[in-house]
């Protein structure tokens, strides 16, 4: 009963938050984040890297592989490194809040308009995932069917998003971030003395479970390409550095990111290894996290499952957030005003509120469908394929002076159409086409390559032929 108080009444204070950040998102710039400082730059962009997958997921790799599950958490960082050494600046000073938007200013509008359609795909499909994962958890936790408890809890967190915008995911995620790192080092500290410390763990476990690379090489570096790729195309982590109040603040706080979410992964492997040791046989190993926290006293229990809850929080907001940007700035403006710049501010702000809602809602409800389904996953899967091969088209843009926009565009459709089959046919027979090795990951960014160079050689050479 603690435990529930606990949690009821974080998520309680939560909303709060959100809502009062309201009376600072009084123009469409600053809802979307326009003009962010350090501190809240960092935080409202760690918390997306930092969601549920870096919780329950990297335990479960910590309780099957051991330490080397948090290279989850690490790619991440390094991918967020390569964004702070390469593009951040760029990217800032190009005064664009999303990356669709980025993608108009090397290529066009049509590619702009494309490129935000898939992005929402894109940002719609994670936000299903983090909606079942908090529907899941407050089904454990309460006791409610899993719709009742995503219909709650989703509009929980939508209710304060459309309030307060950035503002509100920026101040809300001061509080996430510090139950985050404080709950999971209160249940490191406790269970670790509980199973009689470090050595027990070394005494205990094979020597495979600490090692770097247990898991697996390829699923290392899968990890590394597309945390590469996805810190430079992820709207939801990357919109609050395109949003920093200068270029300087936009790279400062790329390395801080980096730095904050990295190690978050080494704790929770940890913990799994932890699990590993006190129920050796779990038949289900993405229960290991939860299994171990119903061992803690309530109180700590109830502070622990509270960070998993701001995990969840964290990542969810600034997704719903990315979508109403992305609507409202590249494909409303670029499509109802001939010059955005002459759009009316209020109506602008209405819409991107209007769309983070019926964003948030859209996820909502499909998450209560699809809740207990394993075609979830694989539409992640496929929704992060598109998100790499769009980063390929944004750096051919970027360096290579022969692209066109139909050329792009062409290869923006056709690889996220064939990453669909790419999925569709591992889910249908159990492996890849052509390799094993060849995931959606890798064939996207071979594909996106290969159709964007041809569909714009062969685009100048019809026009050549035609003269």
């Amino acid at each position: 009963m603690l435990q529930i108080t606990i949690v009821v009444l974080y998520v309680i204070v939560t909303i709060l938050v959100g809502v009062w950040s309201r009376k600072k998102a009084k123009t469409s710039k600053t809802f979307d984040g326009v003009g962010l400082g350090f501190g809240l730059c960092v935080v409202a962009s760690a918390g997306e890297w930092m969601g549920g997958t870096s919780t329950t997921g990297v335990s479960e790799y910590g309780y099957v592989y051991g330490i080397s599950g948090a290279w989850y958490t690490i790619a991440n960082g390094l991918g967020i490194c390569f964004l702070a050494l390469f593009f951040a600046k760029l990217f800032r000073s190009l005064k664009t809040p999303t990356v669709s938007g980025i993608i108009g200013k090397y290529i066009g509008k049509k590619a702009r308009i494309v490129s935000g359609a898939l992005l929402l795909l894109v940002m719609a499909t994670v936000g299903v995932s983090q909606m079942i994962a908090l529907g899941s958890l407050g089904e454990a936790l309460f006791g409610l069917k899993a719709a009742p408890a995503i219909l709650i809890l989703g509009y929980g967190v939508l209710i304060y998003t459309v309030c307060g915008g950035m503002p509100a995911v920026g101040y809300t995620n001061i509080l996430h971030m510090v139950v985050m790192y404080g709950g999971s080092l209160l249940a490191l500290f406790l269970c670790l003395k509980d199973v009689g410390g470090w050595t027990t763990l070394t005494d205990t476990l094979p020597k495979s479970y600490f090692s770097g690379f247990t898991i697996g090489f390829p699923k290392v570096s899968s990890w590394i390409i597309a945390s590469v790729l996805g810190a430079c195309t992820a709207q939801a982590g990357l919109q609050p550095i395109l949003g920093a109040k200068d270029e300087k603040t936009a790279v400062k706080s790329s390395y801080a990111i980096a730095v904050l979410v990295a190690p978050f992964g080494i704790i929770t492997a940890i913990l799994g290894m932890i699990a590993k040791v006190k129920f050796p046989f779990l038949e289900n190993p993405k229960l290991a996290l939860s299994e171990l926290l119903m061992t803690l006293p309530p109180m700590a229990g109830g502070v622990v499952m509270a960070s998993i809850f701001a995990a969840i929080l964290s990542t969810a907001a600034p997704i719903f957030l990315a979508c109403g940007t992305i609507f409202s700035r590249d494909i409303f403006c670029e499509l109802k005003f001939l010059n955005k710049n002459n759009a009316d501010d209020k109506a602008i702000l209405k819409v991107s509120r209007t769309a983070t809602f019926v964003a948030g809602t859209v996820c909502i409800l499909m998450s209560v469908l699809l809740n207990g389904s394993s075609t979830i996953l694989d539409l992640v899967y496929f929704a992060y394929s598109i998100r790499g091969s769009l980063f390929i088209i944004l750096l051919l843009g970027i360096y290579w002076k022969k692209i066109s926009q139909s050329g792009a565009i062409v290869g923006m459709i056709l690889t996220s159409l064939l990453g669909l089959f790419w999925i569709i046919y591992e889910n249908i027979f159990g492996t890849y086409p052509i390799s094993p090795y060849l995931t959606e990951t890798y064939i996207s960014v071979i594909a996106a390559t290969v159709f964007t160079v041809v569909g714009s050689l062969l685009q100048k050479k019809n026009k050549q032929d035609t003269k």
